[in-house]
């Protein structure tokens, strides 16, 4: 570890008329998550964020279906009986009129 990763850094910045307070350059454009437990005491961490779009795909059961659709990927396609596929299918249907 570099010893300047582990000293605290403290530095003093004065929130503008607007609200904002400028973190650096070295933070432009990144998010950050900023937590205030009690009031006047404000911990800024920098974040990573999950489009809502994309937020199933960390879920536990995404998770399994993917890694099983990805082992699939590993075995090569076995060769398919359409004629049984579809007299399977015509049954099926028939059944369910």
């Amino acid at each position: 570890m570099k010893a300047w990763n582990r000293i605290k850094l403290k530095s003093i910045k004065q929130i503008g008329a607007s609200g904002q307070i400028s973190l650096g350059k070295e933070f432009a454009g990144r998010t950050v998550v900023i937590d205030s437990n009690e009031p006047g005491i404000w911990v800024i961490k920098t974040a990573q964020t999950i489009p809502d779009g994309e937020l199933w795909l960390h879920q536990a059961a995404a998770a399994e279906r993917l890694d099983r659709a990805l082992t699939c990927l590993d075995h090569p396609p076995e060769a398919a009986d359409l004629d049984a596929l579809e007299h399977h299918l015509n049954a099926f249907f028939a059944e369910t009129k």
